[in-house]
């Protein structure tokens, strides 16, 4: 499910002249058994409400008086979260002959044409006061106060987000919540305003309506999500902006240091701008400093399970998890024992909105087919970054719903996952070209077509421990083979690679020095520009004797990665 809360306006919208209709009774309840929790958000004050609504009692969260007072049914608790009227106030509007005069905890009730006489109290006493109108209906409460700001504490005490929100209404007062909710609706008996700028509008009426919106969610939830909200922001193709879904899961695949990450990075961005709470695995600390998360590992200590779960019940709280530490073979039980507790969290909350695993051929990989990790990665937004998409877990690859494929191996990668999933490849695949990246569908029967991604903001630093002392895949480590290939010596990180290069013969050094392998290796693998610079530099340099060119290229390596730690960490 991604929409976990329903929030309804009482009166035009739930009830009919102050009643609810049994069927419509039927249909929350049915609602409230799918796990999904109710919302009533009324104008009315509470002892009216409960006069009206004995069944009050249905809904897990009750805002009143537009706002201003949040009660729990279940223990019967009452929150104000805004001041009581001034008695000075009260009893200038009564002088004024301003009756029918409705006192609650914070709201002060009147109708129209009362509005003016009010505005001049106001302002004689000099009050921070607004007025809100519901159809006839004049309400005055704190500045700040309306149905929005009293849905934001009800969320809050249940732990969700807004964006996990239908929100249902009919009047002017409902405006404000219907715009935080994550997709709003309008009743077909709605005022013209509220059509306009809602997202959907049902074809009945008041308690009707309600019931079809229901019939929808709990048949249609991720249809709804998927076209009625924008989603996250990828690029633009022919000059129209293309999002990605939020019940999505993407799959981003390509050549080692093409951009994958980057891309990853900018995604971020636009998610935490959006307030859309996101979680990154990153085994091997490549996000380490990213902006608007909180860092759970690092390259010394272990993320641990329980910091994790208890961040993430925070709705706007973003997390990256730091496996660095871990060694490669310990990473996807690491992952595996996280995902039940995850899955538990994303089926309460539909949170994070966002899962991102890098490097997701460590961490759920083919040999490994975990049935947790499928359950846990079919609720909403999920990508799945990889060199290696063959290396995934065929499961998890049959719930990709979009491929991002970057890099001059981009129509490769299509061919690989399709082959993998046991899907029949498109005829067609375009070849991305400078900043593009390949996005392809395969639902939704059109063929791949080229995207100018979105940049980030930032430029995150490479983590020089995991360089220096980590451990690199295979795929990713350097090998020295010598020009007869008589040996196959892996380097898995840099202080490897120095030590061997020390050791080795002159004839071996040489040959992939003139082959240019240090500054490629240093360049896609280690992906550090200025290294891959000094060194090719080096390996231009005929003058340069083996011994000369070898103390060259270590310095440059030991000066980055392996000086002492008062040095700059890059």
């Amino acid at each position: 499910m991604y929409f976990m809360a329903l929030a309804t306006d009482y009166d035009g919208t739930l009830a009919h002249d102050g009643l609810v209709t049994a069927s419509t009774l039927s249909a929350l309840k049915k609602l409230k058994k799918s796990g999904r929790k109710l919302i009533l958000v009324t104008g009315r004050e509470l002892p009216d409400l409960k006069e009206v609504f004995p069944e009050v009692g249905l809904f897990d969260k009750v805002v009143a008086e537009n706002g201003a007072l949040i009660y729990t049914p279940a223990s019967e608790e009452e929150q104000t979260i805004s001041p009581s009227p001034s008695a000075d106030f009260v009893d200038r509007l009564k002088k004024r002959g301003v009756k029918p005069l409705s006192v609650g905890r914070s709201i002060v009730a009147t109708w129209e044409p009362h509005q003016a006489t009010v505005l001049d109290v106001i302002k004689e006493l000099g009050l921070e006061l607004e007025i809100i109108f519901n159809k006839g209906a004049v309400m005055i409460l704190p500045s700040g106060i309306n149905k929005a700001t009293g849905l934001a504490a009800a969320l809050k005490d249940l732990r969700l987000s807004p964006h996990n929100v239908v929100g249902i209404g009919d009047a002017e007062n409902d405006h404000a919540f219907l715009r935080a909710s994550g997709c709003s609706i309008a009743v077909a008996n709605a005022l013209p305003a509220v059509k306009e700028t809602a997202d959907l509008v049902t074809r009945e009426a008041r308690g009707k309506g309600v019931e079809e919106l229901i019939g929808k969610l709990i048949k249609q939830d991720h249809l709804i999500a998927r076209k009625r909200l924008r989603g996250v922001l990828l690029g633009t193709a022919n000059g129209k902006k293309v999002y990605l879904s939020p019940v999505e899961t993407v799959l981003i695949a390509g050549s080692s240091g093409i951009g994958k990450s980057t891309l990853a990075t900018a995604l971020t961005e636009r998610l935490a701008e959006q307030g859309l709470q996101f979680c990154i695995f990153d085994p091997e600390g490549d996000y380490d400093g990213l902006e608007g998360a909180v860092p759970l590992g690092d390259g010394s200590t272990a993320p641990s399970k329980e910091q994790l779960l208890e961040l993430i019940e925070k709705p706007g709280t973003n997390i990256v998890v730091n496996g660095l530490a871990l060694k490669v073979d310990e990473r996807p039980d690491f992952f595996a024992e996280l995902l039940p507790g995850l899955g538990s969290v994303r089926y309460r909350t539909a949170r994070p909105h966002w899962l991102i695993i890098d490097e997701a051929h460590h961490l759920l990989p083919r040999r490994r087919e975990d049935t947790r990790a499928v359950l846990s990665l079919e609720l909403p937004g999920t990508v799945l970054i990889t060199v290696h998409p063959e290396a995934i877990s065929t499961g998890v690859l049959r719930l990709v719903t979009a491929v991002i494929a970057l890099g001059p191996k981009a129509k490769s990668v299509i061919k690989t996952f399709c082959k993998e999933a046991g899907l029949e490849a498109p005829k067609s695949i375009p070849s991305p070209k400078g900043d593009r990246v390949l996005l392809w569908r395969p639902q939704d029967g059109k063929k791949p077509f080229t995207v100018k991604a979105i940049e980030p903001q930032q430029s995150l630093k490479r983590h020089s421990r995991k360089y220096a002392e980590g451990e690199l895949d295979e795929a990713g480590s350097f090998y020295f083979t010598g020009p007869e290939k008589a040996m196959n010596l892996r380097a898995h990180n840099l202080i490897i690679f120095a030590q061997m290069a020390e050791g080795i013969d002159d004839k071996t050094w040489e040959y992939h020095l003139r082959a240019g392998d240090y500054s490629k290796w240093f360049r896609q693998q280690i992906r550090d520009k200025e290294l891959a610079r000094e060194t090719a530099e080096a390996e231009k340099d005929k003058r340069l004797s083996p011994e000369d060119s070898r103390k060259r290229v270590l310095e440059a390596v030991r000066r980055r990665y392996t000086a002492p730690a008062t040095a700059p960490e890059r």
